[in-house]
């Protein structure tokens, strides 16, 4: 018996099942858009701490944040996810000062 690597997607038949599918797409599209919009903030942060620009860091820190929670609180990320991202750039950020 020859399987491929991807399952099959079965057909929904059923209304509810044709509207779930619609749904879908719309959430998925929505939360690629967060998890790239989250991904984007955690890379300004990083770069702005790798220039060494202490004023650049801290006010990309405090909009990642603001992403960060968004996504924690939307359920695609686990809220200790979140927390665990937001500390490390924190200790990054703080450690420019040092």
């Amino acid at each position: 018996m020859a399987t491929s690597a991807k399952a099959k997607k079965k057909t929904v038949r059923t209304a509810s099942g044709l509207k779930r599918a619609r749904q879908d797409v719309v959430l998925n599209a929505a939360n690629s858009s967060l998890r790239s919009k989250f991904r984007t903030a955690i890379k300004s942060v990083l770069k702005a701490v790798a220039g060494g620009d202490k004023a650049q860091a801290t006010t990309t820190f405090k909009t990642a944040q603001k992403t960060i929670d968004q996504i924690a609180e939307k359920g695609i990320f686990h809220k200790n996810k979140a927390a665990r991202y937001k500390s490390r750039l924190s200790a990054k950020v703080k450690a420019l000062g040092a």
